[in-house]
């Protein structure tokens, strides 16, 4: 029996642990030494795929654009007929499971920006432990910025199926990370600093130690609700993406069906253009981008044909950087023009935080 095969049916031993245990007041705290033995687990098993697909799981990819999206859901729901109609792509179609078997890139151009957008395999139930392509789908997910989620309209409750097998391969989404730091020390062994009392400090050293912790100081930066959070914040390998949830085919559907779909959901029905607009622009919102006009000097008009694409929690001193490091040494000033500006031309600090369509002149 090799490594992996050791880990597996220490993995399988666990879980079925965590089932046959009764949760209450009185078992919390075993679940939560189980859950953090469950992690590290599964962190030795996948480690490559959690590193954004190495060790030869992953499809290879070339990312290109200003951002990279995924089309991830059921087979046969019309993701490669939405990467067909929203960008240059040409992506086989058919009306049966895993017709698309490998990547499939596409370029979407939204608002000036060049958005990547990738048709993977169809997930299944059981990707996560690497049933249909799963590890190599997630590896792709991984690596990307944000994610679509797509069901059908008759197939609707798979929007959780899709979801918790994402969350059982270490993806968080539309959630932020807890506020949990570890400082990693030579001696001292394990110290809590948690002025909210999240936990009983013995029960964090314990899954601290169980992480493979074994002198540091665990600090929580806010109230950490559950021990789920508590290992997420101690665990490297959780990746945190925002996500769009799409159910296709509202063509078919009938009013039982509507009554079951969430209402975070956008309803589509792409051969019909029904939609369309709205999923760009979810998207968009989603990967938080802004676009920042570069002046070349104070009284000149901005060329918008080629705006700067940055995060929208980006500062303009995170913009001269991305245009030089050298740069940054060489102006002084920074000058305002747009929507979040106080008025034409407003003199701001480097520490001033961009928004969409800024028009940005830097002096000495």
């Amino acid at each position: 029996m090799n490594k992996e095969e050791i880990i597996k049916m220490k993995i399988s031993r666990i879980e079925k642990e965590i089932r046959d245990t009764p949760y209450d007041k009185a078992s919390e705290h075993h679940h939560g030494l189980l859950k953090a033995k469950l992690a590290k687990l599964k962190d030795e098993l996948e480690g490559p795929m959690n590193k954004g697909g190495g060790g030869g799981v992953g499809y290879a990819i070339k990312h290109s654009g200003d951002a990279s999206v995924v089309l991830v859901g059921l087979p046969s729901v019309g993701k490669s007929t939405l990467l067909n109609s929203i960008t240059n792509a040409e992506s086989k179609v058919g009306n049966y499971d895993f017709t698309t078997l490998g990547v499939v890139p596409g370029m979407m151009q939204y608002k000036g920006v060049n958005i990547q957008v990738l048709d993977l395999p169809g997930i299944i139930e059981g990707a996560a432990g690497n049933k249909g392509f799963g590890r190599k789908v997630i590896s792709v997910i991984r690596a990307s910025d944000l994610v679509v989620l797509m069901t059908d309209v008759q197939r609707a409750d798979w929007l959780s199926v899709v979801s918790q097998e994402l969350y059982n391969a270490g993806i968080r989404l539309n959630t932020r990370p807890p506020k949990i730091t570890v400082h990693k020390t030579h001696r001292g062994a394990i110290q809590v600093i948690d002025p909210y009392n999240s936990f009983e400090k013995s029960q964090v050293i314990e899954i601290a130690k169980e992480m493979g912790l074994d002198n540091a100081i665990v600090q929580l930066g806010e109230k950490i609700e559950t021990v789920d959070r508590l290992i997420d914040g101690l665990v490297k390998s959780r990746k945190y993406m925002p996500a769009v949830k799409i159910v296709t085919k509202m063509d078919l559907a009938k009013h039982q069906d509507l009554k079951k779909l969430p209402d975070d959901v956008l309803k589509m029905c792409v051969g019909q253009d029904l939609g369309i607009i709205d999923f760009k622009e979810k998207v968009w919102q989603g990967l938080g981008l802004v676009r920042v006009y570069l002046k070349k000097d104070r009284s000149s008009l901005p060329d918008k044909n080629e705006p700067l694409i940055v995060k929208n929690t980006d500062t303009l001193d995170d913009v001269l950087r991305k245009i030089s490091n050298q740069m940054r040494d060489d102006v002084g000033k920074a000058y305002i023009w747009g929507k979040g500006a106080r008025f034409p031309g407003q003199e701001v600090s480097f520490n001033f935080q961009v928004f969409d369509e800024m028009e940005v002149w830097f002096g000495r």
